[in-house]
């Protein structure tokens, strides 16, 4: 007949009193409270093991510490798992494993690990930078040490009111955009049971996409005029010019090498690595661009970049130069370097040119996927003589002589 052990009392509790030797007081269903000669009080829970049906026993924690309500409802909680099949002690383990799992993921591993992962997907180099800057200055200082799965949408607010309060908003859609999709990483890789940052967007107005600032083709003698006389290092110049006549993004031509360029076929083929398309770009020469060149043949033609770095030649020039030259000619909310492309795309448009091979000279992809798919032509041939006006066009708004010579001069086109 099995023994009826009669539910413990707060006051026999308080009474028991140490001994020679421990004893313990029954509570029953296998819960006791062990009484130590040195007047200590620690909950035990017996019980068999659903797998082997061996005799286990664990601690509950000292009386000062666990009530008799809360040892109880422990126990009660463990007779559930074993009621299930489930060894408690072995559940206790796999919970406190996982916890140190996911506190140990902090934002900052788990950023790092996806950013691996974005590594290769053959994103363009300076992408590639760019995302792990953003998330360095504007949100690993604030969150990077978190655990990822105690980050809260509150919490990312907070982190980027500076930036709607300065009015990035461009740059606050971005470094949200790499929040998700971090998060999105971490609740597919079973870290995290939900993305919390999904629905942050919506607590930030939208930006409004505004145009590059850019000038007329019939303003493109002024600008010539004021960088022929600008105080500026003579390579800045040539950049720029440079970018002009090639019509290419700022990191694409700050970036050019000489392994780059073909003299022979007068051409530059600028790598997929290193274009927004994810395509190679091979772009016709002018006369203009190719004496661009070759003024900056005695300076870098026997390192790796047409336009070294001053500090640094081993590296190239910032993407930045440009910007920051055409604000001290007086440019500053008039006109960006990457406004230069939009200069050529005007002109050439309303000299007639087809908007296919224009698209093309401009490295752009085709926004129909369908189009896109079953266009694959470079139009090198047409792009051969439209570049060819292009350089005519800049030259008869420079001097009327070539660019790169110094020799300088306005003449109304």
């Amino acid at each position: 007949m099995a023994r009826i052990t009669n539910p413990l009392t707060n006051t026999e509790i308080r009474a028991a009193k140490p001994s020679t030797k421990e004893y313990p007081l029954y509570d029953g269903n296998g819960l006791y409270l062990l009484i130590k000669p040195s007047g200590s009080k620690i909950w035990r829970f017996s019980y068999y093991r659903p797998h082997d049906k061996k005799r286990a026993l664990v601690s509950f924690g000292s009386l000062n510490e666990v009530t008799l309500a809360d040892a109880r409802k422990k126990r009660d909680e463990y007779r559930a798992l074993i009621t299930q099949g489930i060894d408690p002690q072995h559940h206790q383990q796999q919970k406190r494993e996982a916890e140190e799992l996911r506190r140990g993921n902090t934002f900052q591993k788990v950023a790092a690990d996806w950013y691996e992962m974005k590594k290769s997907q053959n994103l363009a180099a300076n992408t590639i930078k760019d995302i792990w800057r953003s998330l360095e200055k504007y949100v690993l200082p604030n969150i990077g040490n978190r655990p990822i799965n105690e980050l809260t949408a509150r919490m990312f607010v907070t982190m980027l009111e500076p930036i709607k309060a300065r009015g990035n908003l461009e740059t606050l859609k971005r470094v949200l955009q790499r929040i998700n999709e971090v998060m999105d990483y971490a609740a597919n890789s079973g870290l995290i049971e939900m993305n919390t940052a999904t629905n942050v967007r919506k607590a930030f107005p939208t930006p409004v996409r505004q145009h590059m600032p850019t000038i007329r083709p019939e303003q493109l003698p002024e600008l010539m005029q004021a960088l022929s006389i600008a105080s500026i290092e003579r390579q800045t110049r040539l950049l720029i010019e440079w970018q002009l006549l090639t019509v290419t993004r700022p990191v694409e031509a700050a970036e050019a090498r000489w392994e780059e360029i073909n003299l022979t076929d007068s051409t530059w083929t600028i790598p997929a690595g290193r274009m927004k398309m994810r395509r190679d770009h091979i772009i016709p020469l002018s006369n203009q661009a190719l004496a661009v060149l070759e003024a900056m043949k005695p300076i870098s033609a026997h390192r790796e970049y047409v336009f070294p770095s001053f500090k640094t030649p081993t590296l190239p020039m910032s993407s930045q130069s440009a910007n920051a030259a055409l604000r001290r000619m007086g440019y500053k909310g008039v006109l960006v370097s990457h406004g230069l492309r939009a200069i050529f795309s005007t002109a050439a448009n309303e000299e007639g040119f087809e908007p296919d091979v224009i698209e093309a000279a401009l490295a752009h992809v085709d926004a129909n996927e369908v189009r896109r798919a079953y266009n694959r032509s470079n139009y090198i041939e047409k792009r051969i003589v439209l570049m060819c006006w292009w350089g005519e066009f800049v030259e008869t708004a420079a001097t009327g002589v070539t660019i790169a010579t110094g020799t300088r001069g306005i003449r109304s086109i």
